[in-house]
């Protein structure tokens, strides 16, 4: 009884010690905090009311490492602000007006500096969160022209989150006005700015260096995330340009493309062959007949031959592209139509007949080779592994050169080689795709090139009658895409009908 008696005591006295460690234990153990705070932590501190900087509310810490961001030789940023950026704090990249005055315009994108924060305050003026109540003296320039990773993001997330990317240097890409630029309009004034994810005020004074250049029909805008409150004392972001060098025009084509791709039957439950068909909506009246056009399917299985990169690209032929030409046929604006095997079964064998749809042209893939090119074969498209793809071409040449009207690819690699050293499939300029890199302005006019890296995941499982219907919004009047397609999977079955393939919730929508 005695042993057990100590046993018991031993072990309380070992629970209070480790309960005395745990209680005093601080994000550094056994260290000294570090005298430097993440942005992000600062921030955090902030809670709708003035916040003063000292070791204590900065939980010991009392200054910033962090990189200039601002560039006040545009005359378009608030003057009296330096704009700084960091993300040590599990890489979360946030960043922060510091109100030193004149002082500001003398520091330079890229110039790493430290900030002493005590004795300042942390507040919101003007809607712009802001430490106010320090001197230049505060700041010490420690190096220059340090490398800013450029930040591309997407209008809907700042939109949503605008506290985690105010004062933070950003890149919209592929931004578009609306209503469209027209030929003598400047960027004097604020203008909404949409990117096909959301639509972002921007900014620009008119005392700035480019308030009087050109409004581009497409363009990339570097700039820094500024906030206001709105009439809701909601935080409401916009978008401000440093200098005229943040606006990069685009000068790739972005035509209207007057046939998009919505969607297809891959794998048909029961055989695929002369049973799959792919769907598509005409932008504008089409008569084939005197306006042709063609579609080429692309199956990179293991077994498809000839091997290797596709030299001659779409027009490949062999077991890797198959080509359909529509010649006759006529497709009202708005309105869908199909191509594909000629059985026109909503979902293989003894399956609903769908001939009532506008079928512009079908073939019997698995007995009759492709038009132009392309082996008599039992799948079109693949049910799983490798990527494949359909391309629409405007007229029935396809060679090596050809740029499709409209592109889309499943499955991102496997044992083919899709692309290499010039040899592979080009895509065009979609919501998926760009020839050239937004970002970096070089070519790229291939599946798997440079960011063209964008594709549908395979549906699964094999054989289950799902169909692929891709919901997406084209814009007619600003000529670009709102809303990029995602999958919707319809299951079908064998006495499903043609509306469940023609719902128009999960179809590109058109918008005039």
């Amino acid at each position: 009884m005695k042993n057990i008696v100590i046993k018991i005591t031993g072990i309380l006295a070992s629970t209070v010690v480790l309960l005395g460690c745990y209680k005093t234990k601080s994000n550094y153990p056994g260290g000294v905090v570090s005298p430097y705070i993440a942005i992000y932590d600062v921030r955090n501190l902030f809670k709708e009311n003035p916040v003063e900087l000292n070791t204590t509310t900065l939980e010991g810490s009392s200054k910033l490492a962090a990189i200039v961001v601002s560039d006040h030789s545009g005359s378009n940023l608030p003057e009296g602000l330096l704009i700084v950026q960091n993300n040590p704090r599990l890489s979360f990249l946030r960043g922060l007006a510091i109100n030193i005055g004149a002082a500001a315009s003398t520091y330079q994108p890229g110039d790493s500096v430290h900030i002493d924060l005590v004795g300042g305050k942390l507040e919101r003026v003007d809607g712009v969160l802001q430490v106010t109540g320090i001197v230049a003296a505060n700041v010490n320039k420690v190096a220059s022209a340090r490398p800013i990773p450029v930040n591309r993001v997407n209008a809907d997330r700042i939109l949503a989150n605008p506290g985690d990317y105010e004062n933070t240097l950003v890149a919209i890409v592929k931004g578009g006005f609306i209503p469209p630029a027209e030929a003598g309009q400047v960027m004097s004034g604020e203008h909404s700015l949409s990117d096909g994810f959301g639509v972002l005020p921007i900014h620009t004074e008119a005392k700035a260096t480019f308030a009087n250049n050109p409004k581009y029909r497409m363009a990339n805008y570097m700039g820094i995330v500024f906030t206001r409150l709105n009439d809701g004392a909601i935080l409401a972001p916009y978008l401000r340009p440093r200098i005229g060098s943040d606006i990069t025009q685009l000068n790739s084509v972005y035509d209207i493309p007057q046939i998009i791709i919505t969607g297809w039957h891959n794998d048909p439950q029961g055989t695929d062959a002369n049973n799959e068909y792919i769907q598509f909506i005409a932008t504008e009246d089409i008569n084939f007949a005197t306006t042709p056009y063609s579609v080429v399917t692309c199956n990179n299985a293991g077994t498809s031959t000839p091997g290797g990169s596709p030299v001659n690209g779409w027009a490949t032929g062999g077991l890797r592209t198959y080509k359909f030409n529509i010649t006759s046929g006529f497709a009202a604006k708005g309105t869908l139509f199909y191509i594909g095997g000629t059985t026109k079964l909503i979902n293989s064998t003894s399956s609903t007949n769908i001939s009532q749809a506008n079928w512009v042209t079908t073939r019997a893939y698995n007995s009759a080779t492709g038009q132009d090119f392309g082996n008599v074969t039992t799948n079109l498209l693949a049910n799983s592994g490798n990527a494949y793809g359909v391309a629409v071409f405007k007229g029935t040449t396809v060679d090596k050169t050809s740029i499709p009207v409209d592109v889309m690819f499943v499955g991102t690699g496997g044992t083919t080689t899709l692309y290499d050293n010039g040899n592979g499939f080009r895509i065009c300029n979609n919501d998926f795709y760009d020839i050239v890199n937004p970002l970096t302005l070089q070519e790229q006019s291939f599946y798997r090139l440079g960011t063209n890296l964008n594709a549908m995941a395979y549906s699964t499982p094999t054989d289950a009658g799902l169909y692929n219907s891709w919901r997406g919004e084209y814009n007619m009047i600003l000529g670009r895409w709102t809303k990029a397609r995602t999958k919707v999977i319809v299951q079908l079955t064998k006495t499903s009908v043609l509306e469940e393939i023609e719902n128009p919730d999960n179809i590109v929508k058109l918008i005039y």
